[in-house]
């Protein structure tokens, strides 16, 4: 994967230059049947880097990169703090990965490392679309967290900049690589439901404290954490532990709430199941789970200015695509549920986080990562004559879904959850965002054109807007 690799002559294939070189230097090289299965040439190596791997969901794709067998070249965090270092101790990241180049800025590590093939992006959710700009501008492969990015423009953007730069691209919702979701594909085109006019979708998060007003105090940065580099491109505010390293989710200048962080698992199924695309329209109902946040002072309504509600009902509407009906998704967050199916047995409890698809011939569920998909009743089930395996699957499931892209990458094909995918995916999830802003309010959405068409004030929650300094590029 060097860029430095010398190339042949146009006249002289690369099997015949790469043989006179061997003859030339006196080395043999070897069929690789004849070195065996597990052989992997050093060309076939990815070097990856990952930038937000002391906390979260990054140091699971450092782990799952490394046990692909690819090398792990580089390692950006803004926060060197002791607390980051503590984390990183515990997961034995110093003594694992100690051959890495370590770096703070991910701008100097773009700038000075040229043997980066690939990048893992694992920052909080504000931060996801100017890494990976960075990254594709230079040919670099990416692998982006989810959800893919915080507002709808910055996942277009990367969505068009994926293409334009021809990089192998993923989105962390490794759901996407499940044996459950190829078989809910298998039965649905078999005409196990028949047509699907509803699906709902749930989730236990918020398990982050969500619903709260602004900190007002201001204790000091910690030693060794680049708050300036954490906050972004986002406007800045003072420091708190409310924000960084864990509950930022909450924030809306940060994450993208509970819908953001668990849509892109939850509603992955109805997504590729059904074949969605654009919505046309949302509508956002707050509301308030006061035993999921004991300690909230709101028994009213307020206007959450800074912070998600700490539960709220989302309702998707999406129109006919090919023989396929107009759907209703619905969401629930923060210890909202669906109406129980009547048809499920009362020993069978609904899961902290699924899908239940609805059709005309009967039910079906799957639980948080498109697993353990059931049809509904069990005697629909144990009737049901399951059709045959006809799908490709990913090797591992959601275990192997960064080896996934890795091997497109090395295959030079594209990864399963790719921007293609990923990117309109995004923008309907975090369409549920912006209604949130208007709640009660159905917002009519035109999907290509990124326009709320009938509330102006919508826009401004639709566009990425960068304090000075920053610019997301093309």
């Amino acid at each position: 994967m060097s860029s430095n690799e010398q190339k042949p002559p146009a006249s002289v294939s690369r099997r015949q230059f790469m043989g006179a070189a061997a003859t030339a230097t006196g080395i043999t090289i070897l069929p690789r049947h004849v070195l065996g299965a597990g052989f992997r040439a050093p060309s076939d190596t990815v070097n990856v880097a990952v930038v937000g791997f002391a906390h979260g969901m990054g140091t699971s794709n450092l782990n799952n990169v490394a046990k692909a067998g690819d090398n792990i070249v580089a390692l950006c965090d803004c926060d060197a703090s002791d607390a980051a270092k503590a984390a990183m101790a515990r997961n034995g990241i110093p003594d694992k990965f100690s051959k890495a180049v370590m770096y703070q800025d991910f701008r100097q590590m773009l700038e000075k490392q040229k043997d980066i093939d690939a990048v893992v992006v694992a920052t909080p959710d504000h931060n996801h679309a100017i890494v990976a700009m960075s990254a594709m501008q230079l040919g670099k492969h990416v692998y982006v967290q989810k959800p893919l990015t915080r507002t709808i423009s910055e996942a277009r953007a990367l969505t068009e900049a994926a293409r334009k730069y021809k990089v192998v691209t993923q989105m962390g919702n490794q759901g996407h690589s499940e044996e459950g979701l190829r078989l809910m594909q298998e039965w649905v085109a078999a005409g196990a439901l028949g047509p699907i006019h509803e699906v709902h979708c749930w989730t236990n998060r918020p398990v982050w404290p969500q619903g709260y007003p602004r900190p007002t105090d201001t204790p000091p940065v910690p030693q060794g954490l680049d708050w300036d580099l954490w906050i972004g491109p986002t406007q800045m505010r003072p420091y708190n532990p409310a924000y960084h390293p864990f509950s930022w989710r909450a924030w809306q200048d940060f994450g993208a709430g509970a819908m953001g962080d668990m849509g892109c698992h939850v509603m992955d199924a109805s997504f590729a199941v059904l074949k969605l695309g654009y919505p046309t329209s949302v509508l956002a109902s707050e509301g308030f789970n006061v035993l999921a946040n004991p300690n909230s002072p709101f028994g009213k309504r307020v206007e959450y200015n800074d912070s998600y509600p700490p539960a709220s009902i989302i309702h998707l509407s999406f129109p006919a695509r090919g023989d396929m009906p107009p759907v209703k998704l619905h969401w629930y967050d923060g210890g909202l549920l669906p109406e129980r199916p009547e048809d499920l047995e009362p020993t069978r409890n609904l899961p902290e986080s699924g899908t239940i698809f609805v059709g005309e011939k009967g039910k079906m569920w799957c639980e948080t990562y498109s697993e353990s998909p059931r049809l509904i009743p069990e005697s629909f089930m144990s009737s049901f004559t399951r059709p045959p395996k006809t799908l490709p699957r990913v090797p591992g499931g959601r275990e192997g879904h960064e080896k996934n892209w890795l091997d497109a990458i090395r295959n030079h094909g594209q990864a399963v959850s790719n921007f293609d995918y990923a990117g309109p995916f995004s923008e309907a999830v975090l369409l549920g965002n912006v209604a949130l802003r208007f709640p009660g309010q159905r917002l009519m959405w035109d999907g290509v054109n990124m326009k709320v068409t009938n509330v102006s004030d919508a826009t401004q929650y639709v566009q990425h807007s960068y304090r000075s300094g920053w610019t997301l590029g093309s």
